[in-house]
């Protein structure tokens, strides 16, 4: 039976458990919001990736379509729409990614592309018959990619 004061059963919180609580309460939020913000902060890094990849691939493609000696005997053409050999694209540096007139791609005016070639030796050919191209792309969100590729004269 209770009385008017109540009895022991109909007792509350204290002020030591409430405030005990909220402090529990808040550090555990505190983590959740914490690993809420690195997730937004690089939901969008696998798509940079993907572009830069694609950008490389392009840059990379490009070149070694090109021919592998110079085929109207002027080297060294810097006009992004005269490139015609291989070795033109050495020292490429591009700030956004361009096509193959040199027009910029919208969307992708954060990436630094960058291109070498080099006479380098493979499995047998020498190095005055083979080329390596390397094509680097870079974002300010981290990302580095280097992608390379031989090119022989056949």
């Amino acid at each position: 039976m209770s009385g008017i004061n109540g009895s022991r059963h109909d007792r509350g919180f204290t002020l030591i458990e409430l405030v005990i609580s909220m402090v529990v309460v808040s550090i555990a939020l505190g983590g959740v919001l914490m690993v809420m913000n690195y997730t937004v902060q690089h939901s969008a890094d696998p798509m940079l990736q993907h572009q830069a990849v694609a950008i490389a691939e392009a840059y990379l493609e490009e070149a070694m379509l090109r021919s592998f000696t110079d085929p109207d005997g002027v080297d060294g053409e810097t006009a992004r729409d005269l490139l015609d050999d291989v070795d033109d694209y050495n020292g490429l540096n591009d700030v956004g990614a361009r096509d193959q007139e040199g027009t910029a791609i919208a969307g992708l005016e954060a990436y630094t592309i960058s291109v070498a070639v080099a006479g380098t030796a493979l499995n047998g050919i020498s190095a005055a018959n083979c080329k390596k191209m390397t094509v680097t792309v870079s974002h300010p969100g981290g990302i580095n990619l280097t992608l390379s590729g031989h090119r022989t004269n056949y």
